[in-house]
């Protein structure tokens, strides 16, 4: 049987062999990050015995609970792809989490055994454009009126993550009785994939963030994901495992741009010495290290929270946005210190650390900006005075 740190050492051997090798095509020469790509590294981290820590062993998946998915995914999260490599990026993350925990059995077979498997993709659509809902769901302007037939969705959505290409989407939708999650095939001819929205993060997702119209989309009633009225409920599943997983991938990417910095100060020389023997680069040195050790902990600590008490727990909950304010935030120091250590060349993409920090940036804005979990974060800890 294989351990926990055998699988970490297999992963950073498959991202360090199959991943980084074609990280520059996407990263810096821009060739598209396709679903053909994306097939070809999960087919090699299948026959490598990385592929699926979100899933479980039927679905071909590794079956971890959350504080191994914490060691093994900050080694995938090394490369920008290599989350995407082993089926752990958003949105199918949180999709697989929630359709586990929430679809019924002909659903699961359906849309999960496929989305887990990696042979389709999935979205997520939320999101809305104003006056509709975006940190605050309570703004959902996108309708389902019930008919004889099933239901008839209208609205319009955007950043709906990995719309183009995808299998499915997952669409919020009011219903009289109250926010309603719905399966909806992406062939529906009332489902409208729009624009790619051009945005900083562009290089590791395909299908990219769209905007997403949904023009009399007729579904039956099997699409009702969970129960009529509970979308908002159900989504308290997805999101402090999708928070979490968010971190543990950008922690791995932080971590690497740390080592490259590391590495380029130790072979480089200014005023005679090694940057590295200059006090101030190694101020910068000993921040990075304390940010990573501290991420390292929140993580462990949320992750510890959601295996024990559950994902919807509140103490779960309270958690997993400690861990994404602060791990956000972190990540950003680091590769922004990574950045400084490398001088001129930190801001030349022939350097990694360039587009790492470019492509970071939108982490403390998705699935929640941090001013909104700093306010839920103080609203929990004020009730509980």
């Amino acid at each position: 049987m294989t351990t926990v740190a055998q699988l970490v050492d297999k992963t950073t051997q498959f991202i360090r062999d199959q991943v980084i090798p074609v990280e520059r095509e996407i990263v810096v020469d821009g060739r598209v990050m396709d679903d053909a790509l994306r097939l070809e590294l999960q087919k090699k981290a299948k026959e490598a015995g990385v592929f699926g820590p979100l899933s479980d062993p039927r679905y071909g998946g590794l079956g971890l609970d959350t504080r191994d998915q914490a060691r093994v995914l900050e080694a995938a999260g090394a490369s920008l792809l290599g989350p995407l490599a082993v089926n752990a990026w958003a949105p199918d993350d949180g999709n697989i989490h929630l359709l586990a925990h929430v679809a019924n059995p002909e659903q699961q077979e359906r849309y999960l055994a496929p989305l887990a498997a990696g042979e389709v993709r999935s979205a997520i659509a939320m999101t809305e454009p104003a006056p509709g809902a975006g940190s605050d769901p309570g703004m959902l302007q996108t309708v389902a009126e019930e008919t004889d037939d099933g239901w008839i969705i209208n609205g319009a959505k955007h950043f709906t993550t990995g719309a183009q290409g995808a299998a499915f989407t997952i669409c919020v939708a009011q219903t009289s009785d109250g926010p309603t999650m719905f399966l909806v095939d992406q062939d529906n001819p009332g489902l409208k994939v729009g624009r790619r929205m051009p945005t900083l993060d562009h290089t590791s997702a395909p299908g990219g963030h769209c905007e997403v119209a949904f023009v009399d989309c007729a579904v039956p009633d099997s699409a009702v994901l969970g129960a009529v009225g509970q979308g908002l409920v159900l989504a308290q599943v997805r999101l402090a495992p999708s928070r979490l997983v968010f971190c543990m991938n950008w922690l791995g990417l932080a971590v690497r741009a740390h080592h490259l910095a590391i590495e380029h100060i130790s072979t480089r020389q200014s005023f005679g010495v090694p940057i590295a023997d200059h006090g101030l680069a190694q101020g910068l040195v000993a921040d990075n290290e304390i940010d990573i050790a501290a991420a390292r902990g929140v993580i462990r600590t949320a992750a510890e929270t959601i295996d024990e008490q559950g994902p919807t727990s509140s103490q779960a909950r309270h958690d997993a946005s400690i861990a994404k304010t602060f791990v956000s935030e972190a990540v950003w120091r680091v590769l922004d210190r990574a950045v400084q250590l490398h001088g001129g060349l930190g801001v030349c993409e022939d350097y990694l650390v360039a587009r790492f920090l470019v492509e970071a940036r939108a982490f403390r804005i998705y699935e929640g900006p941090s001013e909104v979990l700093r306010w839920s974060i103080a609203r929990r800890a004020l009730r509980n005075r």
